[in-house]
């Protein structure tokens, strides 16, 4: 999963950044609207944890223009505003959830888990190739009916991997997907990534290399 933290509060979004990277969710932060908006036209997003009050487009509009694109992230609204009309407000703007500061990380962590349950057009959140079953929802991998313990970042290269049905995933569009816009695109995370991932799988190898492009499951 990826978020986009949109808060002009430095501190409290480098907090919630920090709390998502220990989750292996990758994290990118925008001060203000502007900045928010060149991401989202960079970047592909799972979830975008959206302020209200913010400078340039606040974040009302902003949800207003995620709600015009046909394949547009999950919003959670985050705001101090806790009345029932603001919060009428922030959905009928196009928010999917809204949180209330101040909040507890771990029920923000839970409330992105559930909207990353339900990405864009309506991926199922049990994904099945190759004998390896994902499920979003209970964050499980089983092989052949035989449970895989894998760490967080192996369970979102994997997801990344199985969502893309077959295709070729390259090193690249994982360092995207799987982690954030501070990963050094040198470096050999990826690499060591798919291979501590294919010793858990198990043999046969699932994970095949297309030399010169990138990954993909096998069929």
């Amino acid at each position: 999963m990826r978020v986009l933290i949109v808060e002009d509060e430095l501190f409290l979004a480098e907090a919630i950044r920090d709390g998502l990277r220990l989750e292996a969710i990758a994290a990118d932060i925008a001060g203000d609207g502007d900045g928010a908006l060149e991401l989202l036209a960079v970047n592909s997003y799972d979830v975008v944890v959206l302020d209200r009050d913010i400078p340039g487009p606040d974040g009302d509009e902003i949800a207003r223009r995620l709600a015009r694109e046909p394949e547009s992230p999950r919003i959670l609204m985050l705001t101090a505003a806790d009345r029932l009309d603001d919060k009428a407000a922030g959905f009928e703007s196009g928010a999917d959830d809204y949180l209330t500061k101040p909040f507890a990380l771990r029920e923000l962590m839970l409330r992105l888990r559930a909207l990353g349950r339900r990405p864009a057009a309506g991926a199922p959140p049990v994904v099945e190739i190759s004998g390896i079953r994902l499920d979003r929802f209970r964050r499980e991998v089983f092989r052949d009916g035989r449970y895989i313990a894998l760490t967080r970042k192996q369970f979102a290269v994997l997801d990344v991997l199985m969502t893309a049905g077959g295709g070729v995933v390259s090193a690249e569009d994982l360092l995207e997907r799987a982690w954030d816009e501070n990963a050094d695109p040198f470096t050999n995370a990826v690499r060591i990534t798919i291979s501590t991932l294919r010793k858990r799988l198990g043999e046969p190898w699932v994970i095949e290399t297309v030399a010169g492009v990138g990954y993909r499951m096998s069929s």
